[in-house]
């Protein structure tokens, strides 16, 4: 529920309100506004009694907000928040950020090789997976914790903060350690203990939408991370499943302005594991910057062909360098 307070309401007025809320055995989350202040309530479990709150002093309506997201939605938090990582900062009114890097870390050699590829080009972080959730067990699973020492060492060799992917609870304290970002994939979007523990670190969060998930549900998975405390949220859509064939994923890019418009946490795009074809990702992530995305994840191998995962949609050094390119020229048109 909402609680919606007159532009003259006093301090005390409003202080009132938060103690009956409070007294109702739930959670009273103010909402200062440039015109007067609002009140989320939290907790519920069904519907919330109004009747005395509606008629205390200062009080201009309630709304009954039926959405199982409550703390991520633009209805409790109407101002657009920023995630900062290293100097990267997602959300509105700043450049996308483009995080690229290789798919999966193969060696010491490999990663840095790629991490200076893509900070000569202009890449803002540097992304690689140590430890790799496949669809079939005997493929490359990825390096693990040596992995991630690998990634580290990258990133502070070119100066650029690191995103790695964390599978399972008790890997959470190792790659808090080396990533300043951490990320939860698509396989992992309603692993609901992995997003309350993940929320407990108060670590930047890349949170992935499921291969299958409605956007109600990509966003109830959020929710479960700011229920935590933690607001360092940026959410990625990396397309989902349909019937076709042609393309690895669907980039559903209407996902962008509608969780502008819903949700207050920035929305960056996946366009290589959208697609899953190189050839696609430069225009997709065109397309993606001008549907309002605040950034770009994109797969970059030092040489795709012999890359041990999806290499087929990672780009080359070259390559990547002219996306970037072409990115900053979009970026001046628009």
């Amino acid at each position: 529920m909402l609680i919606v307070m007159h532009h003259s309401a006093s301090q005390e007025q409003i202080d009132r309100v938060i103690a009956e809320v409070e007294a109702m055995g739930l959670q009273a989350e103010p909402i200062p506004g440039s015109l007067r202040t609002a009140i989320g309530v939290l907790g519920n479990q069904g519907y919330v009694d109004d009747t005395t709150i509606r008629n205390l002093p200062g009080v201009r309506e309630t709304i009954h907000v039926s959405k199982p997201y409550k703390l991520v939605s633009r209805d409790f938090h109407p101002r657009s928040t920023v995630v900062t990582v290293g100097k990267a900062r997602f959300g509105d009114g700043c450049p996308p950020v483009i995080i690229a890097g290789p798919c999966s870390i193969e060696s010491e050699e490999q990663m840095l090789a790629a991490a200076e590829k893509v900070a000569s080009a202009g890449a803002h972080m540097l992304r690689g997976g140590a430890f790799k959730p496949r669809t079939g067990p005997h493929s490359f699973q990825g390096l693990g914790i040596e992995g991630l020492k690998y990634l580290r060492q990258a990133g502070e060799a070119v100066g650029l903060p690191v995103v790695t992917e964390v599978m399972r609870i008790e890997q959470l304290p190792v790659v808090c350690e080396h990533a300043d970002m951490l990320q939860i994939g698509a396989r992992n979007m309603q692993n609901f203990d992995l997003l309350k523990e993940v929320g407990r670190t108060g670590h930047p969060v890349l949170l992935k939408r499921g291969m299958s998930a409605t956007i109600e549900e990509f966003l109830a998975a959020a929710e479960y991370l700011l229920a935590e405390g933690n607001d360092r949220v940026v959410l990625c859509e990396r397309g989902i499943r349909t019937f076709e064939r042609a393309t690895r994923n669907t980039l559903d890019l209407s996902v962008v302005p509608l969780i502008r418009e819903m949700s207050h946490l920035p929305i960056i795009v996946d366009p290589s594991h959208a697609t899953g074809k190189r050839a696609l990702v430069p225009v997709m992530s065109r397309a993606a910057v001008v549907a309002g995305a605040h950034g770009l994840m994109v797969e970059v191998h030092p040489d795709p062909a012999k890359a041990l995962c999806d290499g087929a949609q990672s780009l080359d050094g070259d390559g990547f360098a002219g996306l970037v390119q072409s990115l900053r020229r979009l970026q001046e048109a628009l």
